[in-house]
């Protein structure tokens, strides 16, 4: 028997050492990447050599009350501070997984009196009256990882805590983004404020003519009317206006972290173009966007599941093993003759019946990954035509904003030509009514445009990553986005 024993336990020592653990070896899922981006063509993007998105990239645009608010996301921002926190849970819990591969090791101690039956045999020179039983003991328990069930584990918690890890990042540049687009958006709208608050300007001089007309007898009533309807219009405009800026200012003192109540931002116009972005190779999104890296990982930690649930039909190898103190006098307890020991049992134990559980969790485990697998390449797919979606945007919105801007020249020409007109007598009152609101809604096009190009230039800086790029050595390990094979 001991033979045998001694077999055994260098049987499972020998297969510890060979490394084996069941189900299959994680290689990223190939996808479809093509060499260059379709919507680039007859757009100019940034050279190597031009301003390239590094680090903070709101910093492109210059702006630097927008820096401040930036700044403030990481540390204000609640739904990043919750993503924050599910990474350190994700992180704890590869503590917890990697502490399988430990023996777990218990002690205490305990202490028996007891009165012996009257009724058993006399023992001579043991006593039968009383009992004292002083036990110091400490055990351990190893579970031996023969098949890699937990080593599967760690490889599936460790791949989970780098998708948390991606998912944090993707959370921070989503409120990032959506920062610089409501800033840029409250820009745009403070520009119109002014454009229509100067017509207004204009308007009031053009109801004061029209009524020093009407008082001299050469311009009708109805000429008044027309003229006070356009300006009490233009003036509504002016206040709903200031419900849009109200309501964009509460949600970025919602995106830092600030009361509403206690949060204001100064007036400002948005005069800049958009800087130019480097848009890169499409490969390189699968190195940039978090949310790509996020869901590589997931296919990672999927792949080390069907391990996991591989193990089960395999048997389950213990070891066990005791040792302490016992003495029926406490002044004797630690003395070396009152130690004991034992080594074992070798636990082994296997699942004969359990009426198809462990094949239903593996073709669960399958399908899981199957699932990750497709959501990964969905993901890729998604970040490919968002790039395109905006760059396609940034390229159609300049040409248009060159169209716009000969439409606001050609307006205010109109507008002024038909003021001048009604004047010498020649036109109506309506057709200046009408050249004017062309020319203020050329004008509120025109800087509507420029607003839209702000707003594709900060999602296509989403689009693409932003500042976020995970570590080469990550990738060789087949850490987010990598494409390592794991061991």
């Amino acid at each position: 028997m001991l033979m045998v024993y001694r077999i055994s336990v260098a049987v499972v020592f020998a297969s510890l050492l060979a490394g084996c653990a069941v189900g299959p070896n994680y290689l990223r899922p190939k996808v479809v990447v093509p060499d260059a981006y379709k919507e680039v063509e007859g757009w100019k993007p940034a050279q190597p050599k031009d301003d390239t998105v590094r680090g903070a990239w709101w910093e492109i645009f210059n702006d630097p009350q927008l820096n401040a608010l930036e700044e403030r996301v990481s540390i204000s921002n609640q739904n990043v501070l919750i993503a924050e926190a599910q990474f350190r849970q994700a992180s704890a819990l590869v503590r917890a997984a990697q502490a399988s591969y430990f023996p777990t090791v218990t002690a205490g101690g305990s202490y028996t009196r007891s009165v012996r039956s009257s009724n058993i045999t006399q023992v001579p020179g043991v006593s039968t009256k009383v009992i004292s039983d002083h036990l110091l003991p400490a055990g351990a328990s190893w579970e031996l990882d023969v098949w890699g069930r937990i080593r599967r584990t760690v490889e599936a918690s460790k791949a989970t805590a780098q998708a948390s890890a991606s998912d944090l990042e993707a959370v921070r540049l989503s409120a990032q983004a959506a920062l610089a687009q409501a800033y840029f958006q409250l820009l745009t709208v403070d520009a119109q404020k002014q454009l229509v608050e100067a017509t207004v300007v204009a308007y009031q001089r053009s109801l004061d003519l029209t009524k020093n007309r009407y008082g001299s007898g050469v311009a009708s009533k109805a000429d008044v009317l027309q003229a006070e309807t356009l300006l009490k219009t233009t003036q509504a405009q002016a206040l709903d206006l200031g419900i849009q800026r109200a309501q964009l200012e509460h949600a970025i003192a919602l995106l830092v972290g600030t009361p509403a109540s206690t949060f204001s931002i100064p007036v400002s116009l948005l005069t800049a173009p958009p800087p130019a972005i480097p848009a890169g190779v499409p490969s390189e999104l699968l190195e940039r966007r978090p949310d790509v890296g996020g869901a590589e990982r997931r296919v990672a930690a999927a792949n080390a599941q069907i391990g996991v649930a591989l193990a089960a039909f395999f048997p389950k190898i213990t070891l066990a093993a005791s040792a302490g103190f016992e003495s029926s006098d406490l002044n004797n307890l630690l003395m070396w003759p009152s130690r004991f020991w034992s080594l074992g049992p070798l636990g082994l134990s296997e699942t004969v019946f359990e009426g198809g559980l462990r094949r239903a969790l593996t073709d669960q485990a399958r399908a899981a990954y199957d699932g990750a697998v497709a959501s990964y390449r969905q993901t890729v797919l998604t970040g490919f035509q968002e790039v395109e979606d905006n760059v396609a945007a940034l390229r159609i919105l300049e040409g248009e904003a060159l169209v716009q801007e000969e439409a606001v020249k050609a307006a205010r020409q109109s507008a002024e030509v038909a003021l001048n007109q009604y004047k010498a007598g020649t036109v109506s009152y309506l057709n200046v009514v009408v050249a004017q609101t062309t020319a203020l809604s050329s004008e509120r096009t025109a800087v509507d445009i420029r607003g839209r190009r702000m707003a594709a230039s900060v999602l296509l800086i989403k689009a693409l990553g932003g500042d976020w790029e995970r570590p080469k050595e990550e990738a060789r390990a087949g850490a987010p986005g990598g494409n390592g094979q794991n061991p």
